[in-house]
């Protein structure tokens, strides 16, 4: 049993996309994060970047109790090592999905993210910042367009590449990108969307989904940080 401590955002759909996909029984736990409850302490003890998703895996099979795991990217890894479904154990090929595993963490995630902070949440409205970011989320959408040119999957088979990258994708409008511009993205983007896990990540969500995504009290929460926040009981 995976116990998910998860929110509605890209990253949080990220696992029940894997979730779902390997079959594995989970139980959510939700981390509304316009409420603060990313810093209460009981959910710091095993999120220290007081980030969802994390997780805790009650029977991790070496009798050694429960494992904990934060970081979308490091609980995909985690999962899929575990059970060995969606990465591959084929020296070159396994490389391959890391590399786009790594793309998408380090890149197109925290671009995009800001892509979203500037353009709809940013109390002043920055040109600069927009564009800085609007562009490099087009830069990297080209990228992905490109790549996907002759292969159906990111890294020729579907992988934790695949899910990891998707839920970045499904808010293009708010990033400014019409997925018209790029066809074979688009292609991917569309048989994503279709995938029976995929599907059923996201209902799984939609109890919380109706939830507005930022509100003002969570503004103050979410982009006031910083290393001296006073952190809620």
């Amino acid at each position: 049993m995976i116990d998910l401590y998860y929110w509605p955002t890209p990253n949080g759909h990220k696992i029940t996309i894997f979730l779902e996909e390997a079959g594995l029984d989970y139980r959510m736990h939700p981390v509304d994060i316009s409420a603060g409850d990313q810093f209460k302490p009981a959910f710091l003890a095993f999120s220290p970047n007081n980030r969802m998703p994390a997780i805790i895996d009650q029977d991790p099979g070496d009798d050694r109790g429960p494992v904990t795991v934060f970081e979308s990217g490091a609980i995909l890894l985690y999962l899929a090592e575990k059970t060995g479904q969606l990465i591959p154990s084929d020296l070159r090929k396994r490389k391959t999905v890391l590399e786009w595993l790594m793309w998408q963490m380090g890149g197109l995630g925290p671009m995009a993210g800001q892509n979203h902070h500037f353009v709809q949440y940013a109390p002043e409205k920055i040109p600069y910042a927009i564009n800085r970011y609007v562009n490099e989320t087009n830069r990297l959408y080209g990228v992905l367009d490109h790549r996907l040119k002759d292969r159906d999957w990111v890294a020729d088979d579907y992988s934790i590449a695949d899910i990891a990258i998707y839920p970045w994708i499904v808010p293009h409008e708010r990033q400014q990108q019409p997925l018209s511009d790029f066809p074979n993205l688009e292609r991917w983007f569309l048989a994503m969307r279709q995938r029976p896990a995929v599907l059923a990540a996201y209902e799984r969500g939609k109890p919380w989904a109706s939830r507005p995504a930022v509100t003002e009290e969570g503004k103050k929460l979410l982009f006031g940080q910083t290393a001296t926040l006073d952190r809620k009981e």
